[in-house]
């Protein structure tokens, strides 16, 4: 078996270095697959992360929305009396009120201003993200602000510096001047760079039509709760629904599903993705078949002095592997080397387990694309193929 193995391996290496040219060629071809698949998949993560990112981050596990608002936070109105409903149900270890909102960030050094998403969150409860660099927000009428990491690196402001936003109320532009005492992880909402600011002070500051101007009645869209004991969820969900008027209840997983365009958006970035796959078997199975087909007489000479279809196989196999190795990567090489020219405006993200499968599944296409391609070789008939027989 092992010297099997030595001579399948000598002629299948002694072909690729006498066709290197040849076999390059393929590997680049699978090598831009592979930056092309690689790509596909960051590309995705990076989507789906500026989405989700905030509320899968969430140090809680569920999500009250108003009644038939189909889980989405920017159809969901919360008055304040909910919440006191809501803290009040039994299971409930703590919730805190979540606005939402857009806004200009005024950058005066830039060229041009930041679009950003406005976070109310009560301090000192759940919503507000823990910070990596300053302090937490300190009171809810604090004109304070917490950036997030995205939002730092992007606009280049650091803890102390004050920024200014301005937003419309009724048909006026409004500008508000915050500073900032911390900086948060990775918390994007809606794709959009994120700051959180303290609940009222929210209120006071976002955007409103004419008939709100002048309203006292803070709204919020949700209210994030989470639960004393994490194994009692479903009962906790089925207590809030049947205490509290006029609500729904989800769970992070399904606030996530239910965010505008996320699944659509997956599910089409993994179709890009199989079908990536799909054509990288064909094209590596249609050239190792010319190849097959290009060296029956060879192989039938193998076979004419003795070569076992097992020394065929193995040979065909452990081309088409390595091959498919190279290819893969110079792919993943191309692919970090691009990843390092890409600003952080541009959202792709390269997660472990996401680029491992996707790494996996490449190396994986090699064989199954030339799995005709060794059938052929197997059933190759030396006197045939030396046309000494018809």
């Amino acid at each position: 078996m092992g010297k099997m193995l030595i001579v399948s391996a000598y002629l299948a290496v002694k072909e690729v270095w006498r066709n290197r040219g040849r076999f390059l060629l393929v590997s680049m071809v699978i090598a831009l697959i592979t930056l092309l698949v690689l790509f596909i998949a960051a590309l995705g993560e990076g989507l789906g992360n500026g989405n989700r990112e905030y509320i899968s981050k969430l140090n809680g596990e569920l999500i009250v929305y108003q009644s038939k608002s189909d889980f989405l936070i920017q159809a969901s109105r919360l008055s304040r009396n909910r919440l006191t409903a809501v803290r009040r149900v039994n299971g409930v270890e703590d919730a805190g009120m979540l606005g939402t909102s857009s806004a200009t960030l005024l950058l005066p050094l830039q060229e041009n201003d930041l679009k950003i998403a406005v976070l109310g969150v009560e301090p000192g409860h759940i919503g507000e993200p823990l910070v990596i660099q300053g302090t937490q927000l300190s009171t809810d009428l604090a004109q304070e602000v917490i950036l997030d990491r995205n939002t730092a690196i992007r606009s280049k402001l650091v803890v102390g510096d004050e920024i200014q936003i301005r937003v419309t109320q009724g048909t006026q532009d409004e500008f508000y001047t915050l500073r900032i005492v911390g900086i948060t992880d990775g918390q994007q909402y809606s794709l959009q760079p994120s700051v959180f600011v303290p609940f009222y002070t929210w209120d006071r500051i976002r955007p409103k039509s004419e008939a709100e101007v002048n309203s006292s009645n803070p709204v919020a869209n949700v209210i994030l709760v989470k639960v004393t004991n994490p194994e009692s969820v479903e009962t906790v969900r089925e207590s809030l629904i049947s205490q509290v008027d006029n609500v729904e209840v989800a769970t992070l997983n399904e606030a996530i599903q239910a965010l505008p365009g996320y699944s659509a958006q997956q599910s089409t970035l993994n179709t890009q993705g199989g079908f990536t796959l799909f054509i990288g078997i064909l094209v590596i199975g249609g050239f190792f078949q010319i190849q097959i087909l290009q060296k029956v007489a060879q192989i039938g000479v193998l076979k004419a002095i003795g070569a076992a279809n097992a020394i065929v196989a193995a040979a065909s196999i452990i081309q088409i592997v390595v091959i498919t190795v190279i290819g893969v990567l110079i792919g993943g090489l191309l692919t970090f080397l691009f990843s390092l020219t890409f600003p952080p405006t541009v959202p792709i993200v390269f997660n472990g387990t996401t680029s491992a499968i996707a790494l996996i599944a490449l190396l994986l296409i090699g064989p199954l694309g030339g799995l005709v391609s060794i059938r052929y070789a197997v059933k190759i008939e030396p006197l045939k193929a030396l046309g000494l027989s018809s």
